[in-house]
């Protein structure tokens, strides 16, 4: 049986993780007492007994605990954004062409983050076949649910929302735009794994719904070395395998796309709208589902040559 510790499991991805693997009984859980959770001599030999180590951390301490692992066998999925961009570190999206061999041979695994994953899947196959070309100057806005911003900002949400206010808190009810200052952490991992030469301008929205996102890039077809259809084509064949993203022709709901619809699930459908001069690309799944620990999981599965959907919720 495979051993696998949770390295910072009282996070919001960590408790994730470990609720969906405890009731997996292919798996041995290592757990720290609540004393030794953040003794490095205890974490250290936790780290080297696992198979499977998931770092659920801040970035430096993610750092910290990678240098701890000694033993050439641990896989280490890092789940925060330290390693996503680093030489040595396989980018844990195995949809992508080539992707899932590397990681299944990987033992030092990236695990992607949640607006980067919309925008990868939509943009990196486009840029690979040369129907977007490098230097395209891209803009993407991305809705997400607010428990993507962890423990701090669910219990702000609550708060303002559901925390017994005579009324809530009305700034709370609309979408919420941050990142103004185009700096947003997941833009180096965009660029670099869809080999743009320039970062896409950026916008980041909370919306008040618990999980959930959507991501969407607008192109105009004057700047495209292609169709509309040709697009379809290039997501309806590279998405058509047993991977947790699928194509499909048209997932609104009567022609309103909700960034709610997939929430409490791990896959991600993408699709292709506007017209033959406008085009709207979107990405829709779980900030904490695909965005977050069921990539993860999906990415410990098929190091562990298991299937790759199990313990995972997708759709038909």
């Amino acid at each position: 049986m495979k051993r696998v510790f949770i390295d910072g499991s009282a996070g919001t991805t960590g408790l994730k993780i470990r609720e969906r693997l405890s009731v997996r009984r292919d798996l041995e859980l290592v757990v720290l007492s609540e004393e030794n959770r953040k003794d490095v001599a205890a974490r250290r030999s936790a780290l080297n007994e696992a198979d499977v180590a998931f770092l659920c951390l801040p970035d430096a301490a993610a750092e910290e605990s990678a240098s701890l692992v000694e033993n050439p066998d641990t896989v280490i999925i890092d789940t925060s954004t330290a390693h996503r961009v680093a030489e040595g570190w396989e980018y844990g999206f195995p949809e992508l062409s080539g992707r899932r061999a590397r990681i299944a041979a990987a033992k030092r695994i990236a695990n992607p983050g949640c607006h980067a994953s919309g925008f990868i899947a939509l943009v990196e196959p486009l840029v690979r076949l040369g129907l977007v070309p490098r230097d395209a100057t891209l803009s993407a806005f991305s809705l997400t649910g607010y428990s993507g911003g962890g423990k701090k900002m669910i219990a702000d949400y609550e708060a303002r929302l559901l925390g017994g206010r005579a009324a809530p808190d009305e700034l709370y009810l609309g979408g919420r735009q941050y990142a103004l200052g185009q700096t947003h952490k997941h833009l180096p991992e965009m660029v670099k794994v869809c080999a743009l030469a320039a970062a896409p301008v950026f916008c980041p929205v909370i919306v008040p719904h618990f999980s959930g996102m959507e991501t969407t890039v607008t192109l105009f077809a004057k700047d495209l070395n292609g169709t509309p259809d040709d697009l379809r084509a290039v997501y309806s064949e590279l998405y058509a395998g047993d991977g947790l993203v699928r194509y499909i022709e048209d997932a609104s709901e009567s022609g309103v796309l909700s960034s709610a619809a997939l929430s409490g699930r791990d896959d991600m459908e993408v699709s292709v709208y506007g017209n033959s001069e406008r085009i709207v690309l979107v990405a829709r799944f779980d900030n904490l589902g695909k965005g977050a620990c069921g990539a993860a999981i999906q990415n410990m599965n098929i190091v562990l040559g298991y299937d790759e959907k199990c313990g995972l919720a997708c759709g038909g």
